[in-house]
């Protein structure tokens, strides 16, 4: 399960997707959350999907990749849509005791998960497409206005570029924990939940000190290359806009004007 969890992960590559400018693709990801909101039918979200896809064929990350990202949240997708199967009013198709299957609930079911879905996906392809070190000078450029009132945007960019370059690190040592442990003879897999539970614990006192250290090594390391945040600081690659960012920025803004209207007109 660990293994699914791709959050995080960059795929370097050249496709147009790869090249658009880290400040547009976290713009659009932004327009298109906003978009999944909007959308209202079967029209407007098989739109987004096309979308998508035709962003998951053009970036050239394999589709088994993104699949395997949505393992982790198979239980919680599933459990979303049993709820709103049996407790959305509507007319009942089937009924056992408090149980009510409808068919608005059917239908609220399906476009429920495919949103959660195309939002885990669309959501994925940035960090799956974008460096982390472009990802945090495209961050840090968007919320540059925020400097004139004093607020740490550097620091802030910085921050959050680092934990989701922990991610894959810090699942990698989990891994090899486990291994440990096992090979020592733990059982994480029997008993009931409270036991379960307390043979975690295991893993987690050694994964913490491992986590502290790592961030030790990394504050040392960029100290000796005297990191002082953003003062004085320049950059090799300066980010600038170009043909593609207008066309890709022109079809996606396209897109997500004709799934809103579609979705007002509850298509």
């Amino acid at each position: 399960m660990l293994r699914d969890i791709t959050i995080g992960q960059y795929f370097p590559g050249q496709s147009i997707v790869h090249r658009v400018d880290p400040r547009l693709k976290l713009v659009l990801v932004i327009a298109m959350i906003v978009t999944l909101f909007l959308a209202a039918g079967p029209v407007s979200y098989a739109l987004l999907v096309l979308y998508i896809l035709s962003i998951i064929q053009i970036s050239g990350i394999h589709p088994k990749v993104v699949v395997r990202g949505l393992k982790p949240v198979v239980f919680i997708v599933a459990f979303t849509a049993i709820l709103n199967m049996f407790y959305t009013p509507g007319n009942v198709l089937w009924h056992f005791g408090f149980l009510k299957l409808t068919d608005s609930g059917i239908q609220v079911a399906i476009l429920m998960v495919v949103r959660i879905l195309l939002l885990i996906i669309g959501t994925s392809m940035l960090t799956y497409t974008t460096s982390p070190i472009e990802l945090t000078d495209g961050l840090e450029r968007l919320l540059g206005p925020l400097k004139k009132i004093h607020l740490p945007v550097h620091e802030l960019a910085m921050m959050m570029s680092i934990a989701l370059r922990f991610i894959p690190t810090l699942i990698e040592e989990t891994e090899k924990i486990i291994a440990a442990q096992k090979a020592r003879g733990a059982d994480f897999e029997s008993g009931n939940l409270v036991q379960r539970a307390r043979a975690m614990v295991p893993i987690l006192v050694p994964l913490f000190i491992s986590a502290f250290r790592r961030a030790d090594e990394l504050a040392i390391a960029m100290e000796c290359r005297l990191y002082r945040g953003d003062v004085g600081r320049t950059r090799m690659k300066q980010m600038q806009f170009s043909k593609v960012d207008l066309g890709a920025g022109l079809v996606s803004a396209v897109i997500f004007a004709a799934v809103i209207v579609l979705g007002r007109m509850g298509w």
